[in-house]
């Protein structure tokens, strides 16, 4: 189920974290179906500055600069605007910067979350909210068999991670996702709130920023067109299922579309096995496309990185018929134009850092 522009005309959707990568899309989804887009920002994110400047040509577009560790700046902006949706997807989003910083992970992840959940329950309790969470949640997941191949780990004995499998985060980040994914739940729960959750895996798209800690995909694009090396850490063979931003953001749409079947649950969101890439796999694609080759290294394995990741899908086909339908190699290929086409903003967005290192 799609919603249509005549039905949103007097809609109004909140998504915070509106100047990320998927923020960014999906602000522009939702102004197409005629929504008025509400996009809550602290633009520390980068590439998110250069995000604004491109949500600012949109007609329609109201930007709110704030930041969800302040409970009053988020409470004061679903009483101004009283949201029918709200897309969640502000957050601290890395492994290694939330062993560095562990702190500022909780603020953010936990205490962020807790301040947008109270911020509905006061101000908008009727509004339907979407939880981006991650699939850290599940952690290392060491006691799952994997067999090594040539290019990449697969599950022996299973196709994909469903929500039934045991929650054990690894490492702060998936700690503090964990702590806001529960609490949406339970305020759906315990308050009757309208509120879901994505444990999500492997987004990418156009707007994506990619950094060597988050974005891999878009991370090895910039790499290879800016004739940067890169550093592998492990053995290239890990795999993880990949999801083009379009097919997430018709997830999201349907999923709060049809709040009443899936409020209260955690769906596993993801390309699901067919959608799968191993980093050798996607050098594959990219050095096809390009007719360039990587320079890299490398480097241990990094705490809590799993072999394998693959989501399970099947509750979100059950409950609200949803699949994806871009394959990884025509997504690569669309991010991969799409960063070609803006090197500029790219370059200027700090995705490479001052001192990069140089490979020997």
């Amino acid at each position: 189920m799609i919603s249509s522009n005549n039905m949103n005309k007097d809609k109004t959707i909140i998504i915070t974290g509106g100047c990320g990568f998927i923020g960014t899309n999906a602000a522009e989804y939702y102004l197409k179906k005629g929504f008025k887009v509400v996009v809550f920002d602290n633009l520390s994110r980068v590439g998110s500055k250069e995000n604004l400047k491109y949500l600012k040509t949109k007609k329609g577009i109201i930007f709110v600069k704030g930041d969800i560790r302040n409970n009053k700046q988020i409470e004061s902006t679903f009483k101004k605007y009283k949201p029918d949706y709200v897309l969640h997807l502000a957050a601290q989003v890395t492994m290694v910067t939330s062993v560095q910083k562990p702190r500022e992970d909780f603020e953010i992840n936990a205490m962020g979350t807790f301040n947008v959940l109270e911020a509905l329950r006061k101000e908008a309790p009727e509004a339907a909210l979407l939880y981006t969470s991650t699939n850290k949640v599940y952690g290392e997941m060491t006691d799952l068999e994997t067999i090594e191949k040539e290019k990449r780990y697969e599950y022996k004995n299973i196709k994909g991670i469903s929500e039934e499998r045991l929650i054990d985060p690894h490492g702060p980040y998936g700690c503090s996702k964990y702590t806001g994914d529960e609490y949406t739940i339970d305020w759906a729960r315990i308050y009757g709130l309208k509120t879901v959750v994505f444990r999500q895996s492997g987004i990418y798209g156009p707007h994506q920023f990619g950094i060597e800690e988050q974005g891999w995909l878009a991370w090895f694009i910039n790499a290879l067109l800016f004739d940067k090396p890169v550093t592998i850490y492990g053995d290239g063979k890990q795999v993880r299922d990949v999801l083009y931003v379009d097919d997430v953001l018709e997830a999201y749409d349907t999923a709060l579309m049809n709040i009443n079947e899936t409020r209260g649950k955690a769906f596993n969101i993801g390309g699901g096995l067919e959608y799968s890439l191993s980093i050798w796999e996607l050098f594959d694609i990219l050095e096809k496309l390009s007719n360039k080759k990587f320079k890299y290294s490398f480097g241990d394995w990094r705490p809590g990185d799993q072999k394998a990741y693959i989501s399970d899908i099947t509750k979100a086909k059950n409950n609200f018929n949803w699949s994806p339908k871009i394959s990884p190699k025509e997504g690569v290929e669309k991010l991969y134009t799409w960063i070609a086409e803006n090197k500029e903003a790219v370059l200027k967005s700090g995705v490479f850092p001052k001192q990069y290192p140089i490979v020997k």
